[in-house]
């Protein structure tokens, strides 16, 4: 019997790199969105709102995959949907979340925690992985910072950005596995200061730009020296660099 996977965040980077796979595995796969209907390769969307807790209907779900995100509400959306799940008898919950989770005092990580403490007290087998920022979102805010006439560099700044292609692999693995708790995060093959990965993206342009470091102040930026935002040891290493994504984009 071909069992169903219900996936949030389905239009978003991850989700769009997951879809094919489930769906290329045999699955019953189907979105959850604010609009509903189907796409154009015939994966059906629900209709439903995570932060409002609407339509969030899973009877004959199996698995559900949490992909989506955002800066506000994350918790709140996870909590409701840990609700349906469980109220569904999902068999199945994996949560995407991020690296730091739980000791990066920033909103948009502690919106992540409480969405994992959300999953973890569903009562549904879950399974959570946290990965570090995406290679996309890194050269989005690099590609952003070169673009101005001088580029401040707050010092001691690290980041280990990992290639979503490899979180997208990894999550399928995941969802079609057996319910495993917390396993290890997955982070890129190298961790880079600011200014590595301001240079890179400068010389793939063929640009220069003058440069200001600067000092974060504060308990962010204590965090940020301190590596919170990393896993130093212990981590899945995903396969494509920075290196070569930022080649990829040139």
């Amino acid at each position: 019997m071909t069992e169903t996977i219900l996936v949030t965040g389905g239009t978003g980077t991850l989700g769009k790199l997951v879809l094919p796979q489930l769906k290329a595995a045999g699955y019953d796969v189907r979105v959850l969105s604010r609009r509903g209907g189907v796409n154009s390769d015939g994966i059906e969307h629900l209709q439903g709102d995570l932060v409002k807790g609407e339509g969030l209907v899973l009877d004959g779900v199996d698995i559900v995959m949490h992909l989506a995100g955002g800066a506000k509400g994350d918790a709140v959306a996870a909590g409701n949907l840990a609700r349906a799940a469980s109220a569904a008898g999902v068999r199945h919950l994996v949560h995407i979340s991020v690296i730091g989770a739980d000791k990066m005092p920033i909103g948009y990580f502690r919106e992540k925690l409480g969405a994992e403490q959300a999953v973890r007290q569903s009562g549904v087998p879950w399974t959570i992985l946290r990965a570090a920022q995406f290679n996309s979102l890194t050269y989005t805010v690099v590609k952003k910072m070169a673009g101005l006439p001088i580029v401040p560099l707050p010092g001691g700044l690290r980041f280990q950005p990992v290639d979503e292609r490899d979180v997208a692999d990894r999550m399928v693995e995941l969802a079609l596995g057996d319910p495993a708790g917390v396993v290890p995060d997955l982070a890129g093959p190298t961790v880079y200061g600011l200014r590595e990965l301001v240079d890179s993206y400068l010389h793939a342009q063929g640009k220069r730009r003058p440069k200001l470091p600067i000092r974060m102040p504060g308990k962010v930026g204590r965090a940020y020296r301190s590596a919170e935002n990393l896993t130093l040891t212990g981590a899945t290493i995903g396969k494509r660099t920075w290196e070569q994504y930022v080649a990829e984009q040139s």
